[in-house]
Parts: C-alpha cells; structure tokens; sequence
C-alpha cells in the first residue's frame, strides 16, 4: 500500500483513521479505562502509571489485572502511596501480572512515594528533562530517579531505558495518555509542562507491522532505532501532534488486521 499512497493521500487516510480510534466508543476495550475510573490528578496519573506498567499481553487479563491492582490501593492510589504502613505492603504480595509479581509492585509502591515526596512528583521528575523535540532522555531520567530507593534488581526491567535502545512502549503510551488533550475524552491532557510535539509513538507489535506496510518503517526490530525512524516520519504528517497516530496505526493491526 505504500507504494500506492502519496504523502498527503497516505496523511487523509491516517488521519480519517484517527478520527474512527480516537473515541470513547473503544474505551472498554482499552486499558486507559482504568485511570478514567479517578478524577483526582494524582490518582489519574498514578493509575495510568501502574496500567502502563503492566500492559503486555492479553488486553482482557492487563484491564483485569489493573482492577485488581486498584482493588488492592483500596481505590485511592496517591492516598494509599503516601499514607500506607508496612503492614499493608504485605497484601500486596499475591499480586502477580505475567513477570510482574508483588515484589515488584512494592518496589514501585516505594518507587512513587520517593518520587511524590522527593521530586515534586510524576510529571515534574519527566518535565525536568525534557527536551524540546521528545521525551527519550526524560524517561532515562525518571528511571534513575524512581529507583534511588533500595529495590531488587529484578524490577529495574519493568520500566524501560531508550538510552539502552528501547523503544519503550508502554512509557510513552503513559506519556500519550497524560498529556495529549482530553477533548474526545479518550487521552487526560492533565500534564500542562508537556506538550503533544515532544511524544513517541507507544511501538508494538501491531503498530509496528501497520507502519512497515504503510511505509513508515523500514527497520524489522521494534527498537529505539525503529521509534526514532517511525517518530520522525510521523512527524513529517504532524509535528505538533505526532503521536495522535498511534490510533491510526493500533486501530488498523487490532481492529481491522491491517
């Protein structure tokens, strides 16, 4: 199809597909539902974090795992994150996602509070690095920040590093989700110290495949060297909002097996 679609036929179709994905309607289907269930900033982005974190795999079993998580927060992340005892820490144990277990949501039940207590917060910690043209370098610097507290090695793999050639999905699916506009009611906007021209496309395996057939990928890895060649392309059919095509391209590969 590539080949068939010049810059601007390939720009309204892409385009017409964002506008179809980029809805409410998908909602139920999608992980983002579950930071929709919070109205509170903190509880939104905190959410949105942990549904991030372990959104690999079947959908059905990482929304459902995600309420569990919630469930066990007692429904109030931010509260529980800066209130909580280290008895309550043990319940969190049983909790286990593919290579996600309760260990690992501990770490990063202490990984949060460090960073609410120590650095301002979630968005300032990737507001302070940020750079004008993508947020790569903000996220290795989030990483290194999140885990200045002790922690098992183990759970150092479960937040990606693009200076280690990552493509980093599920970051920049967070990041997507906090700071794109929330006019369709689908993406928050609640981080105003980013703006959408600094956001990656979340790259996997779908949305990998459609750009390859669309032409806008070459490279067959769905690494950090295939985000910057995807990032740059997309930028080229909107710099100001590049990412807003990753609806198009996840739309196509999970909805109409493109």
């Amino acid at each position: 199809m590539s080949q068939k679609l010049n810059k601007s036929e390939l720009k309204e179709f892409l385009d017409s597909k964002v506008t179809q994905y980029n809805t409410r309607d998908f909602l139920d289907t999608d992980p983002i539902k579950i930071p929709h269930t919070f109205s509170k900033k903190e509880d939104i982005e905190i959410s949105a974090f942990l549904t991030a974190t372990i959104a690999w795999g079947n959908r059905k079993s990482i929304i459902n795992n995600a309420q569990r998580m919630m469930e066990m927060l007692d429904q109030e992340p931010y509260n529980f994150i800066m209130n909580h005892q280290e008895s309550d820490l043990k319940a969190l144990e049983p909790f286990v996602h593919r290579t996600f277990n309760g260990l690992d949501f501990i770490t990063f039940i202490n990984g949060l509070q460090h960073v609410y207590t120590n650095h301002y917060g979630l968005e300032a910690v990737f507001a302070k690095q940020a750079e004008a043209t993508n947020l790569q370098l903000a996220i290795h610097y989030f990483k290194r920040a999140f885990f200045e507290i002790d922690h098992l090695p183990r759970t150092q793999k479960h937040i990606s590093d693009p200076l280690k050639n990552s493509a980093a999905k599920r970051i920049n699916m967070f990041l997507r989700w906090m700071v794109r506009p929330g006019n369709t009611g689908v993406d928050f906007g609640i981080w105003k110290t980013l703006h959408t021209k600094q956001l990656s496309c979340p790259l996997d395996v779908h949305s990998g495949n459609v750009a390859r057939k669309l032409g806008l990928l070459t490279r067959k890895q769905n690494d950090g060297k295939a985000l910057l060649e995807l990032d740059t392309n997309l930028r080229k059919l909107d710099s100001n909002d590049p990412v807003k095509y990753d609806f198009a391209l996840f739309g196509l590969g999970v909805f109409e097996s493109f």
